[in-house]
């Protein structure tokens, strides 16, 4: 955190002790209770059905297949989609992209983000994805790539392994290294503040297509 963001930090914490003390509120002997539930008992197939069930209501596009079918299966979601140039984090095996018609490059990091925005597609692992919310988190690491990878392209191929699937959100927490830069995805990036018209693509790609691999 940098120098200013911690001064004011601490200046926001100072005006709700401040607003405590004249509203007389004794916090002095306060303890947060964290009693979250970090242990679930749901079996593997429960745990797919549940987030592909919230995958899709969130109007993502969801594809199952093995490790072994994986190449094949995202030389097929790019090719049903038309997406010939393709860039990749850069930490993914390059053997995925075998079958790939068109072009699929790795990212470089020290491109212009800007330049993302002229690519048909990214693809990306993800680092823990919570079953109950459909909630898909993506670290700052070579397997999830930079932020800018998922955030500016139009179309997300987003690699979802079931041994990252968690049931809870505590559970997905715990998974997360808080000292890195964590983009969390429910679907495709949507707002509906406009007249509660849901528009889609305004803050992210307009198409998520998640692959789970068994």
């Amino acid at each position: 955190m940098s120098s200013r963001n911690a001064a004011a930090k601490k200046e926001i914490l100072n005006r709700i002790r401040n607003a405590q003390k004249l509203a007389g509120i004794d916090t002095s002997g306060y303890t947060v209770v964290r009693n979250y539930q970090t242990t679930s008992d749901i079996s593997t197939d429960d745990l797919r059905e549940l987030l592909i069930d919230r995958l899709v209501d969130y109007k993502a596009t969801v594809r199952r297949c093995t490790s072994e079918e994986l190449p094949q299966t995202i030389a097929s979601v790019l090719r049903e989609t038309s997406s010939t140039e393709v860039r990749y984090a850069e930490g993914l095996d390059p053997e995925l992209f075998s079958q790939v018609d068109g072009t699929a490059l790795p990212d470089d990091r020290s491109t212009d983000p800007r330049e993302l925005d002229a690519v048909d597609a990214v693809v990306t692992d993800s680092h823990v994805s919570c079953a109950e919310t459909g909630t898909i988190c993506l670290q700052s690491n070579p397997t999830n790539g930079r932020r800018a990878l998922t955030l500016v392209p139009d179309r997300h191929v987003c690699i979802v392994r079931m041994d990252t699937v968690v049931h809870l959100i505590p559970q997905m927490i715990e998974r997360l290294d808080r000292r890195l830069p964590t983009t969390m995805i429910s679907g495709p990036s949507a707002t509906s503040d406009i007249e509660l018209e849901r528009v889609e693509g305004v803050h992210g790609p307009r198409d998520l297509i998640v692959i789970v691999v068994d």
